[in-house]
């Protein structure tokens, strides 16, 4: 026995010499035929973070990927750049509380074999927070002021509190969350849904918090001060134009203006229009832009001491035009147990086309027409509709272009128009 494992020794460095023979004659066959390879890896591999308690959020930023080097096989590398998550960069943050850490970047590669050459960034610095919250009322800011003769009410809005979550540095730097809005020459009611804004002791928005809810909607009341009122601007016109001409519009700017009295009645007592003094368009033959006094009542001035208004007349050569003056305006769709009054109650329609046809049209064969239906009590400004019989008879222009409608509800007995 002691023989035999004699010559086992004095053999063994044979044998040892003969097994790397033959691995380094199967290594250099293996690596003929898939030779090792040293390439960037194709692809910036994101970072993961892990184990993060729920309570703590990063406030510090994080690289988003790293870069590797890698040596592997032809065959292994087709594994690494074609297969989902074959590579993976992992910062692992269990049971780290509050404060600054540098951690390593851990690479974890599926397919193998594969030796890591290099890699950039391998450690990361970033920062945990504890995760605080707070509830705060909402600061409505209005900027501008609704025009002259209007009254912004008091706003109300869908939630009045906030909640606040975010890092407890961030958070406790909010003085108030708030929410804008722009009034500025407002003539009508806002209802507009506003996003907010924590803001901190300097005035400055701050970024990186949550609010809950991130929106709420404002509802603004405009509404028009007493003793002021708008109402429309009816042009008076005399005289025809010149024979072989037509008149293809008359228009106003601005189209309705706002009135003030230091008595309230007076104003409340205007029919809904402010006429101009009266036009002369006799033998005119070319457009027209003229500037027209208002026809104030005692009492009564306009709003920013407008006295004036911008008339601008159109005229065309024939075919030719007709000018139906004081025309009735009449009513459809009014609902049951409510009445519905008119100012002015006849407008000026005029209409364009063959002489032909306007020869043989009569002031019954138009209608002007204000559609009622849906409408509830309240005051409306409401552009009538034309109705006439000579389809081929074109409407240029209404004078006014709309018609301040009021909508009452009858009084009991009164019997239905």
């Amino acid at each position: 026995m002691l023989a035999v494992l004699q010559r086992f020794v004095r053999a063994l460095p044979i044998l040892i010499t003969a097994f790397s023979l033959a691995l380094a004659v199967w290594i250099s066959a293996v690596s003929s035929n898939d030779p090792l390879e040293e390439r960037t890896f194709p692809h910036n591999v994101p970072i993961e973070i892990i184990g993060q308690d729920p309570n703590l959020v990063l406030t510090s930023p994080v690289p988003i990927s790293v870069t590797l080097q890698l040596s592997a096989p032809r065959s292994i590398w087709t594994s690494l750049i074609n297969e989902q998550g074959a590579v993976r960069a992992i910062v692992d943050l269990s049971g780290k509380t509050d404060g600054r850490y540098s951690l390593p970047v851990q690479i974890q590669i599926g397919p193998q074999p594969v030796r890591k050459i290099s890699m950039s960034p391998q450690t990361i610095t970033l920062t945990l927070e504890n995760l605080a919250s707070k509830e705060l009322e909402i600061n409505l800011v209005t900027r501008g002021t609704p025009a002259i003769g209007y009254l912004a009410e008091e706003p109300t809005l869908s939630r009045t509190t906030v909640l606040v979550t975010g890092p407890n540095s961030l958070v406790n730097l909010v003085q108030e969350v708030r929410a804008v809005i722009d009034l500025a020459q407002s003539v009508e009611s806002i209802n507009q849904v506003v996003t907010l804004q924590a803001i901190d002791g300097d005035d400055n928005p701050i970024e990186g918090l949550t609010l809950t809810p991130d929106r709420i909607t404002v509802n603004q009341v405009i509404t028009q001060r007493f003793g002021y009122r708008n109402v429309v601007v009816r042009v008076i016109v005399v005289g025809q134009i010149a024979e072989g001409y037509r008149l293809t519009n008359i228009s106003v700017f601005p189209p309705t203006v706002t009135v003030f009295s230091a008595d309230p009645q007076i104003v409340s007592d205007l029919p809904g229009f402010i006429e101009t003094e009266a036009l002369d368009l006799t033998n005119l033959k070319d457009d027209l832009d003229i500037s027209q006094i208002l026809n104030l009542p005692e009492g009564v001035s306009v709003v920013g001491d407008q006295s004036e208004v911008l008339v601008r007349v159109g005229v065309a050569a024939i075919e030719s035009s007709l000018t139906l003056p004081n025309l009735a305006v009449e009513f459809k769709g009014q609902r049951a147990g409510l009445r519905a009054e008119f100012s002015p109650e006849t407008v000026t329609v005029i209409l364009s086309g063959p002489v032909s046809l306007l020869d043989r049209l009569r002031a019954a064969d138009v209608r002007v027409i204000i559609d009622l239906i849906d409408l509830d009590e309240g005051t409306y400004k409401i552009e009538p509709e034309i109705e006439i019989l000579i389809p081929e008879l074109t409407v240029e222009s209404i004078l006014p272009a709309s018609i301040e409608v009021t909508i009452l509800r009858n009084k009991p007995g009164t019997p239905a128009p």
